[in-house]
């Protein structure tokens, strides 16, 4: 039996302002690599293409709610092209429900998905909790920093880095501020509470995908832990 892995590919690796198209070809040649031992569920983030969607609809005095789902719709759009990336047409669209997602995974290795649902107030991490905790599978995300830090480490130098910690102190931590469409939280409050919920081995890597390779095999790896 292969070992279920829920992946969320952050939008700001797919398409940070251009296509990543570098770091894209050395991910597919990762996944397609690991196919003997793992299945994938690809979740994608929405990127620059959300946040430029995003900034068009708040200048137009959209509301926040239509805002969320021109980020949702994002995210199904990266999705779609990463699946064409991997040379794969999916004729029937990207899959909506968890149950499509498990009908797929019998038949391939791989699945790309964005949001699933039309609901606003979360990030696309919150929807690869609960793939990862509806497969009891561990959740990695994979991200443009290489783990997670006490701030942001792209705006402060002194930013310090946090290798471990528990689901209730990370839980804290990705609550203290307000959701926004668009936000860049390695992972957001409504993640870290499924997470919390549903007791989710959660990993947060960078764009080295060696360490992602590292947490496959069971190695010691440049990351951060969610767990306990």
């Amino acid at each position: 039996m292969k070992e279920v892995v829920v992946l969320s590919l952050g939008g700001s690796l797919i398409i940070p302002d251009k296509v990543d198209v570098v770091f894209l070809k050395k991910f597919k040649k990762f996944i397609l690599q690991n196919t003997k031992t793992h299945k994938f569920v690809i979740v994608c983030g929405g990127g620059s293409l959300a946040r430029k969607y995003i900034a068009a609809l708040k200048s137009a005095g959209s509301s926040v709610h239509l805002q969320g789902l021109a980020g949702i719709a994002s995210t199904r759009t990266n999705a779609r092209f990463m699946s064409y990336f991997f040379n794969r047409d999916s004729e029937k669209g990207i899959p909506h429900h968890v149950k499509d997602i498990k009908r797929l995974l019998e038949k391939q290795d791989f699945v790309f998905c964005g949001a699933l649902t039309y609901k606003t107030g979360a990030t696309t991490d919150a929807q690869a909790a609960e793939i990862a905790a509806s497969f009891k599978a561990p959740f990695i995300n994979l991200t443009n920093v290489s783990g997670l830090y006490n701030k942001n480490p792209l705006k402060h130098k002194d930013a310090k880095f946090i290798p471990e910690i528990t689901w209730k102190e990370f839980h804290k931590m990705a609550t203290k501020e307000k959701f926004k469409p668009g936000q860049h939280f390695v992972i957001d409050g409504t993640a870290s509470g499924i997470i919390l919920k549903h007791k989710v081995k959660t990993y947060i890597l960078g764009r080295d995908l060696s360490q992602l390779e590292n947490v496959l095999k069971g190695k010691r790896f440049r990351g951060t832990l969610i767990f306990g």
